[in-house]
């Protein structure tokens, strides 16, 4: 564990510990990565361990356990994905205005861990989307104050770098956490309400690492700098390569099929039984976990859109692999493997290739922007594929959804031509 200094001094614009050179080590090599970044990814290890818990038999838990259809399936997963969308604005923006970024991610780690033990209440399907509903919104406050932390922290030519050492150990709890609710399902009598009441105590564990280890500091605006404000925020979409990055997570995430529906598609595919339902978002978690930090050098030195999309055609891939209807073996480890590509190459450096178009004193309203459209886009997009399901079937729905990636794709790389 690394203890950061949480002296209260304004944060510089990049902070000196990220530009160190280690007695012994040549200058020509990377700096050392801060102790923030070093520090939020074991926050959100420990977090995704809680999280990662309740989302992989959630699927299961809805559709076979309290019998709902395709349909009220993508409306509950549309709301667990799509209202943090809601409150990302105001997250990021109160941190910028207060220059307390850590003050608001610890409120929103917080109201998460307090999500965890109201599922064992919850057995109707407007308790459960409240209970996710309230969920969703400490992730919407948390999300843009930790990723402006974790930008802040590192200097521009490592944000991809910082942000893909992040999402690896993001994703080491992602990998810990549906192994762990697998040993307890077939271990515990009442194996749900065991998974829900170890994720709570685990992502309390969380909450503390963070109040704790992570540092406090006060983040001042420049003398010269505009004035933080809701409407400046907005105002950020006047800049075009931001616009442009919004346009092209908004566009692409409209055309994203949510995790609990790749798994669900190829458990039908491929006949999995229920006991190892559980384990298929390890597949996605390992090749998220082994590939974020190469894919997040690669897209410092080639370019951050060109890695983005090409995550998307990998997600597009992995479409195509479940449409072909084939039983091979290594359908599910391919499909799986795309998928974790997919998000290794989106998920830190679309906020890698944002954070440089952002001034400092706007940097969690200006990723919340970005974040919020994409979130909204996932949420329409868990809605239409759960109607699209119920109506026509998996198949025809995931064939209009793979074609409709196809043209967002090759829409988004005529948008600007990618560069380094």
């Amino acid at each position: 564990m690394y203890v950061a200094d949480s002296r209260g001094t304004p944060a510089p614009a990049v902070a000196p510990e990220t530009r160190a050179v280690a007695p012994g080590s040549s200058p020509g090599r990377r700096a050392a990565l801060a102790p923030t970044v070093l520090a939020l990814g074991t926050v959100s290890l420990i977090t995704d361990v809680s999280s990662e818990m309740v989302t992989a038999v959630l699927p299961l838990y809805l559709v076979a356990g309290l019998g709902l259809t395709p349909l009220g399936f993508g409306l509950l997963d549309g709301v667990y994905n799509g209202v943090s969308a809601l409150v990302r604005l105001t997250g990021g923006h109160l941190g910028d205005r207060l220059g307390r970024h850590k003050a608001l991610a610890s409120t929103g780690y917080a109201l998460s861990a307090l999500c965890k033990p109201l599922l064992l209440l919850a057995h109707t399907l407007p308790a459960i989307g409240a209970v996710l509903a309230l969920d969703r919104t400490g992730k919407g406050l948390r999300t843009a104050p930790r990723d402006a932390l974790i930008s802040l922290a590192a200097a521009p030519e490592d944000r991809g770098r910082a942000f893909g050492v992040h999402r690896a150990m993001d994703t080491a709890g992602a990998l810990i956490g549906p192994l762990l609710a697998f040993l307890i399902l077939r271990g515990a009598a009442d194996g749900y309400d065991a998974v829900f009441t170890v994720s709570a105590c685990v992502a309390v564990l969380g909450v503390l690492v963070l109040v704790l280890f992570v540092p406090g500091r006060r983040t001042e605006p420049a003398p010269d700098a505009a004035p933080v404000s809701l409407r400046a925020s907005l105002g950020l979409l006047r800049r075009r390569d931001l616009r442009r990055t919004a346009v092209c997570a908004l566009l692409l995430g409209l055309c994203t099929v949510s995790d609990a529906f790749v798994f669900l598609l190829l458990q039908k595919a491929t006949g999995i039984a229920d006991r190892w339902f559980a384990l298929l978002p390890l597949g996605t978690a390992g090749a998220f976990f082994l590939l974020a930090m190469p894919l997040g050098r690669l897209a410092d030195r080639v370019g951050r859109r060109r890695v983005f999309l090409g995550g998307h055609l990998a997600l597009l891939l992995a479409y195509g692999l479940l449409l072909t209807g084939a039983h091979h073996p290594a359908l599910p480890y391919a499909v799986l493997l795309l998928h974790g590509a997919f998000y290794a190459a989106t998920d830190g450096v679309l906020m890698a290739e944002a954070a440089g178009a952002v001034p400092e004193e706007h940097r969690g309203g200006g990723l919340a922007l970005v974040q919020t459209g994409q979130a909204l886009a996932r949420f329409a997009a868990s809605l239409g594929f759960g109607a699209a399901w119920t109506v026509w079937g998996a198949r025809p729905a995931l064939a209009v959804a793979a074609v409709l990636l196809a043209v967002a794709v090759a829409g988004c790389a005529r948008l600007k031509p990618d560069g380094p």
